[in-house]
Parts: structure tokens; sequence; C-alpha cells
């Protein structure tokens, strides 16, 4: 595998990354053989590294993943999952999903930032995922469980890493402020920014990106279709932003892009996707997908030429920020 580092622990990933929530049953039911058939899909386009989440349809995710990854040599691909969220027995038995995905589960979430969670999330997640190990591991979405973050699963994770249990470990989070906290009083070293820095906006540059890079630590850009809104050609009606229905502001802004991108013989999700890639501090964009005929559709968009003058109109247009680094035609794809 080659590719740009992940973390420093001797980790290499390739430009396209696959996220597994929409496998998930994320917004609604994806088939086991969909399901299959799009990993298959990712894999045949040379995707080495899975990322993951206990979160994501209440174990179901791990176990699809899981499932399909057996069939593939260890060494040969990189996983990464959560902790934070441990599934628990519900009480009430099987019940619908209430956090997005659709599914019915016996089981259900208990946030826990401690070391014993830590510990006990990583023995569930590879029990359900069959696999011997997993190579990085993200404290999930720890918005309003800082302390508990940095005093239980920040140690924990840096102890497992010293055994040699886990190769890297990071926290994954819808924000960049707090990720960029993390980066400078915790000596992790791969983070996963969902939505932060893409081609809509670039807030990452004020405080994550620049403590990435000034501490050697490697970002995973998650999200960079800001949940629908870039994704395709133009905006369409009903288009989400952070998974809600997007502003006319946002719509108006997503459309002048399009329009320079049209302008410039580019597709919009194709410049989203490469743009990110720019930054010398991330290491790959994970997107996920819920068929191969998506997953083949997003490996096409990295292989793509984009002509300079895309990015230059963009900043000369103020929708894009000068500051921000931009993809050469060598590091594209």
């Amino acid at each position: 595998m080659s590719g740009r580092a992940l973390g420093r622990a001797g980790l290499e990933v390739g430009p396209y990354a696959f996220g597994v929530a929409p496998l998930a049953n994320l917004g609604h039911e994806v088939t086991e053989e969909d399901a299959a058939s799009a990993l298959e899909a990712a894999w045949s386009a040379g995707v080495r590294y899975f990322d993951t989440a206990p979160h994501y349809g209440l174990g179901l995710g791990e176990r699809r993943l899981g499932a399909f990854l057996a069939t593939k040599p260890r060494n040969e691909f990189v996983l990464s999952t959560k902790v934070g969220r441990v599934l628990v027995d519900n009480p009430l038995g099987v019940q619908p999903d209430d956090e997005g995905f659709d599914v019915r589960s016996p089981l259900a979430r208990r946030r826990d930032y401690s070391a014993d969670g830590v510990r006990r999330s990583l023995d569930d997640s590879l029990e359900r995922m069959g696999l011997d190990r997993i190579d990085a591991v993200f404290v999930h979405d720890p918005d309003e469980f800082f302390r508990e973050a940095l005093e239980g699963a920040f140690p924990a994770l840096d102890q497992l890493r010293r055994e040699g249990v886990i190769a890297s470990y990071g926290a994954g989070m819808n924000q960049s402020a707090m990720l960029a906290d993390f980066v400078l009083n915790t000596d992790l070293d791969v983070v996963m920014c969902a939505g932060r820095y893409t081609l809509l906006e670039q807030g990452a540059l004020d405080d994550l990106l620049p403590a990435a890079s000034a501490r050697g630590v490697s970002v995973v850009a998650a999200a960079v279709f800001n949940s629908g809104l870039l994704a395709r050609d133009r905006p369409a009606p009903g288009s989400t932003y952070d998974y809600a229905p997007a502003s006319v502001e946002l719509l108006a802004r997503v459309g002048a892009i399009a329009d320079v991108c049209e302008a410039n013989g580019v597709s919009l999700p194709a410049a989203a996707l490469q743009f990110t890639l720019g930054h010398p501090a991330v290491a790959t964009v994970c997107t996920g997908a819920r068929s191969a005929e998506q997953v083949r559709r997003n490996a096409g968009l990295f292989d793509l030429t984009i002509p300079d003058s895309l990015w230059a109109d963009l900043a000369s247009a103020g929708l894009l920020r000068a500051d921000a680094p931009l993809p050469t035609k060598e590091e594209t794809p």
C-alpha cells in the first residue's frame, strides 16, 4: 500500500477512504447485498482504508464491514473505528433507532469516555467485526465530554498505542476548534474532521490545520460534500447541510461555486473531493456510499483533471479563501 502517511506508526492510505455509516442504514435501509457490493466495489477501486463506528446502525456498520474484510488479507488494509458510545442492552428490548439509522435493535448507546469504556468498546468492536486488530481509533464526538475524554479516553488510547494494541489514535468530530485543542494537549497522531474543511467552508484553516501541521498530526477529511450540498453538479432543492435543510444563503453560495466549476468544465463533486487533498496535513478524504454505482462514481471523481484556473477563479470571486493550499496537478490523484 502506498500513499500519504496516516499518523506516525507507518500506516499509509490512498486519497479515497471509505466511510461505512451509509451502509449501516443511515437515513434508510441498505440491503445486505447492496452493502456487500458497495464494499467490493471500493476494494476494486483501490480503497484500502475503511472507517466505521459502533454508533453506525447500533453495530450494524461494524458487522457488515467486518464480514467483508474477513475475506481480505489483513495486512492489505487499514481499519479505524471509534470509542465513546458503548453499546448496551436496551431495557425496553428491541426498539427502532432514534439517532438517524433505519434499524431495530435490542441495543442502546451509552456515552462512556472513561478508560474502562474505551477498552470495553474496543473489545466489543473486535468481536462484532471478527477481526484480530484495529489500526486507528478515534474518540467519537466528545463535544460535551471534553474533560472526560482528556482525562479518560486519551490516556487509555495512549497506553494501548504504547502496548502495540493499536497503531494510532485521535478524535473524530464535526467541529475543528476542539480537535485543535486535543491536537495541542495530547499526543494523538490522527484526527477525523467532518465538514469543517471543504470547498464550501475552510474554518479549519484558523485552528485545526495549523496545529496539525505543527504537531505532525494527520487529518482525515470527512463529510467533504457537507452532507449532500456539494454532492451534485448543482445544489438540488431540499439539499441538506449538516444533515438539516440548507439555508437560502448557502444554496446561493453553492450555486455560485457551481457556476465557476461549470465555466471551467469541472463537476462540483470532483472539485469538492480534490480540493481538500491540497492541504499537506490532509492524508485522505473519507466518504461513504450506498451502492457499488456510487462508489465507482466517487472513485472516478478523484481521477478527473482539474485546471488551476478553477481555484484561481473561485478565490477571485470570494468563494474560496485565498490562504487555502491548493492541489497541484502532481498531487491530484
